[in-house]
């Protein structure tokens, strides 16, 4: 006799079926699963028996051995407990399978209650594309698998409800509009006194989508102001709300409660992360910041005190948006369209360029500081700017600064403009234009082409800096609502690209 189920595993931010096969064979009694199996599944042989008696039901002293199939495809996690527990109780006459299987996922806890679990919305999603109409899944994840109205849910909190499930007596979950993620943030520009050259910084990097390091002394403000940038972000897309709630639920740091994320990512790995942190890794691949990043922002704070093969790690993603781990189990691609803010002093003590403390850094200090972002790194950030420390009067005005509502409308009406722009193509930001797209879009006249090949010589720009000097002027250009770029557009975009200047003075 033989018991089947269905079942689904992660393989990335993607899942795939898979097949639960049960069969009774002699011997001693014994509980064998084979399929390539991770440790937490060969464990769930213990917690399943505990589960099925401690819900009223037996588990007769039988051989048992339990197949994932496909065999090649490598398991993880204990989303397979709950299919292995019904197919158990079917192969032993408790309860009747329907013909055509019913997916289920859910860990068992061993009093019968059913657990959460990681990549719901990915299966969900699976199944949809695979031609399934319904799922059996833990009570825990019913927001975040119901939330794109794909299949039916039948959510249960224990063993006993999922067996009502199975015999029809159990109703699908409705799902409600949930509220549990705020929309307000915790950091506005209202609360960022002075600065308006940077705040100006931050709402171009924002509606361009444009990389942007702020550099300057201790206690200036900069970790503030980047933390206030998710507030003049608008909101992810539906299709972008799918994808970064995907990653997130994979890699297990959704909340509860969670339907799709609409609030763009802000990441911040501490300086001492690891390339594999950051790029993401494991026995099994999994995502890395960058990847949770994803639609968002990846806040580096602290960046010259990254690691060097840690910055060097963010060239490839910076460039395509994606990122490839390759492990010994497989090679798997993550999603990494990120907006990279990095905040960092600008030598050892932070003094460099202050107006009123004097450096004490020597020279081969400061280069060898500065030497770990310059190069490939700084020219893959589009805007340099910065942030002095704020006076006292200003410190303590008490006027308000511009809120964040205000900027956000206008970073809104700038990407509005750009996917007009970009209708026809995969991209929709100023930040990602190929080379042919930004001399089509950012076409200038003979004298702004005077002023830019002048001040290109004059800075010492590679062709990458030239190109991101052009595109972080289309946006400028773009919140002043002009078709063309004007010279004016040329000198603040060229005003955020001179830190290699200073330096080399």
């Amino acid at each position: 006799m033989l018991a089947k189920t269905l079942s689904l595993g992660i393989n990335g931010i993607t899942s795939q079926i898979v097949e639960i096969e049960i069969d009774l064979i002699k011997g001693l009694p014994g509980f064998t699963i084979i399929g390539l199996p991770d440790s937490v599944i060969k464990e769930s042989k213990d917690r399943i028996r505990s589960a099925i008696e401690n819900s009223g039901y037996i588990f007769p002293p039988h051989n048992y051995i339990v197949n994932l199939a496909p065999a090649t495809f490598r398991k993880q996690g204990s989303n397979y407990d709950l299919a292995i527990a019904l197919a158990i109780l079917n192969i032993t006459g408790q309860i009747s399978l329907p013909e055509k299987p019913l997916p289920v996922v859910g860990e068992v806890s061993l009093d019968g209650d059913i657990r959460g679990v990681n990549g719901v919305i990915s299966m969900v999603i699976a199944l949809y594309d695979l031609g399934y109409k319904e799922i059996i899944l833990p009570y825990y994840n019913r927001i975040e698998a119901s939330s794109p109205g794909l299949i039916d849910i039948y959510a249960v909190k224990n063993l006993r409800e999922a067996v009502d499930a199975i015999n029809g007596e159990s109703e699908k979950y409705v799902y409600e509009e949930q509220n549990f993620e705020s929309e307000e943030c915790l950091y506005d520009f209202k609360h960022v006194y002075g600065h308006e050259t940077v705040k100006r910084a931050l709402e171009i990097a924002a509606a361009g989508n444009h990389n942007i390091l702020m550099y300057g002394p201790p206690g200036s403000g900069k970790t503030m102001i980047a933390k206030s940038l998710p507030s003049i972000l608008p909101n992810l897309s539906k299709q972008q709300s799918i994808v970064t709630t995907m990653i997130h639920s994979v890699s297990g740091v959704l909340p509860c409660g969670i339907g799709l994320k609409k609030i763009p990512p802000f990441r911040t790995p501490h300086h001492t992360s690891s390339d594999a942190a950051l790029v993401g890794g494991g026995k099994i691949p999994g995502a890395g910041e960058i990847s949770l990043a994803h639609n968002g922002v990846l806040f580096l704070d602290e960046f010259s005190e990254f690691k060097n093969n840690v910055l060097q790690s963010l060239r490839q993603p910076l460039e395509d948006y994606e990122i490839t781990v390759s492990r010994a189990s497989g090679s798997v691609t993550f999603p990494a369209d990120f907006m990279l803010v990095a905040s960092s002093n600008p030598c050892p003590c932070g003094y460099l360029f202050d107006d009123k403390i004097k450096c004490k850094c020597p020279p081969h200090i400061i280069k060898n500081y500065f030497r770990k972002i310059a190069g490939p790194i700084l020219d893959r950030i589009d805007i340099e700017v910065y942030v002095p420390r704020i006076n006292y009067r200003e410190l303590m005005s008490i006027s308000e600064s511009e809120h964040s509502d205000s900027v956000k409308e206008r970073v809104n009406s700038a990407r509005i403009i750009q996917r007009g722009r970009f209708e026809s193509d995969s991209h929709e930001f100023n930040s990602r234009m190929t080379s042919s797209q930004t001399k089509k879009h950012c076409k200038l006249d003979s004298d702004s082409s005077d002023f830019l090949e002048k001040a290109s010589i004059s800075l010492n720009l590679s062709t990458r800096s030239l190109f991101r000097v052009l595109k972080v002027a289309r946006t400028i250009a773009d919140l002043d609502k002009c078709d063309n770029i004007k010279k004016k557009h040329l000198a603040e975009a060229l005003s955020f690209k001179n830190l290699q200047k200073f330096y080399d003075v």
